[in-house]
C-alpha cells in the first residue's frame, strides 16, 4: 500500500504510475500525393498522331516525287525516254490483264514474274540446303575452315554471268543453267554468315557441353542452332537479294519465259515504257522478298531488354 502511495503524484492523485513518463508522440506521415496526369486535349492528341504519320509517310513520298521530277526532266530533254504519265498509262494496260497467254513468246508480265520466282525458289532452296550445313561444319571444325576458306575467297567474287556458260555446258539446257547460276551465287552469303555465327558462340557454352559429355547432335540442336540462327537468317536475306539479281541477268542471255527475257524482248521491240515498268516490277518483288526475310529475322533475333 505504501509503495502504491509513493508512486502517486501528490499534485495529480488520479494520474497512473505510467503517466509520469509521457508516451512519445508519433507524427502520422501524410500519404504521398501522386501527380495528377493532365488530360491532353483531343485536338493535341490528333495533332501528334498526324505529325507521327507524316514523319513516316512524307519522306518516302518526297523521294518518289524527286524521282518523278528528274524522270520528267529527262523525258522532256530526250525523245527516247517516255514521260511518267505515258508510262503509267502503259502500266495500267499491262496490269489490267497480267496473266494473258497467246503463245510461248507472248505472255503477260504476271506469268514471266512467276517463272522467274520459280527458278529463284529452286536455286535458292538448293543453295540453302547445301550452304547452311556447310557453314555449320566450316565454323565448327578448324580443319574444314582451313581447307575451304581459300576456295570461298577465290570463288565468291566471281561474277554470276561467268558461271552461266559452265551451266550451259554441263546441263545442255537454259532452265537448269539459270538455276545453277542462282545456286552458285547465292550459296556464299549463307556459308559465310553461318560459319561466322558458329565461331562466335561463347566458348563457355562449349566448355559446359564438354563437361556434360553432350553428343555432337545435342551440341548442334541445343547450343549452336539457337545461337547461330540470327547470323544464318542474315545470310539468307543477303542470298535472296543476290538470287533475284542473278535471275534477271541470266534470263536475258538464256531466253524462255521470265522477267529477264521479257525485258530483253521488249528492248528488241523498242518498247521502252514496258522496260521501265519491268524495272519497277523487279524492284517491288525484290523489296517484298527482302522485307519478308527481314521480318523473319527479327522474329528470331533476341535482344537484351533495357529498362
Amino acid at each position: 500500500m505504501s509503495a502504491v502511495m509513493k508512486s502517486l503524484d501528490p499534485a495529480n492523485p488520479l494520474a497512473s504510475p505510467d503517466a509520469a513518463s509521457p508516451a512519445p508522440q508519433i507524427a502520422a506521415a501524410a500519404p504521398a500525393q501522386k501527380p495528377v496526369a493532365r488530360a491532353r486535349p483531343a485536338g493535341m492528341s490528333l495533332r501528334l498522331r498526324l505529325r507521327a504519320l507524316a514523319g513516316v509517310v512524307l519522306p518516302p513520298m518526297l523521294g518518289m516525287g524527286f524521282l518523278v521530277l528528274i524522270w520528267q526532266i529527262v523525258s522532256v530533254s530526250s525523245s527516247g525516254i517516255p514521260s511518267p504519265l505515258a508510262t503509267l498509262e502503259e502500266a495500267v494496260k499491262i496490269f489490267s490483264d497480267p496473266f494473258y497467254r497467246k503463245s510461248p513468246n507472248d505472255q503477260g508480265i504476271g506469268w514471266n514474274l512467276l517463272a522467274s520466282l520459280q527458278r529463284v525458289a529452286v536455286g535458292f532452296g538448293l543453295a540453302a540446303a547445301v550452304g547452311i550445313p556447310a557453314g555449320f561444319l566450316i565454323g565448327r571444325f578448324r580443319i574444314l575452315a582451313a581447307m575451304f576458306n581459300p576456295l570461298i575467297s577465290i570463288l565468291k567474287p566471281v561474277s554470276p554471268l561467268a558461271w552461266l556458260p559452265i551451266g550451259l555446258l554441263v546441263f545442255k539446257a537454259a532452265n537448269p543453267a539459270s538455276i545453277w547460276a542462282i545456286f552458285i551465287c547465292s550459296i556464299w552469303p549463307m556459308i559465310i554468315n553461318t560459319a561466322v555465327g558458329v565461331q562466335r558462340v561463347p566458348q563457355d557454352y562449349m566448355n559446359v557441353a564438354r563437361v556434360l559429355n553432350l553428343s555432337e547432335w545435342k551440341i548442334l540442336t541445343r547450343i549452336l542452332f539457337p545461337s547461330v540462327l540470327p547470323y544464318m537468317l542474315t545470310g539468307v536475306r543477303l542470298s535472296i537479294g543476290t538470287a533475284w539479281l542473278v535471275i534477271v541477268a541470266a534470263e536475258m542471255l538464256t531466253g524462255g519465259v521470265g522477267i529477264g527475257f521479257w525485258v530483253w524482248d521488249e528492248w528488241n521491240n523498242l518498247n521502252v515504257p514496258h522496260i521501265i515498268i519491268a524495272i519497277f516490277a523487279i524492284g517491288l518483288v525484290g523489296l517484298v522478298l527482302e522485307q519478308a526475310l527481314v521480318m523473319l529475322a527479327r522474329a528470331f533475333t533476341y535482344e537484351d531488354v533495357k529498362n
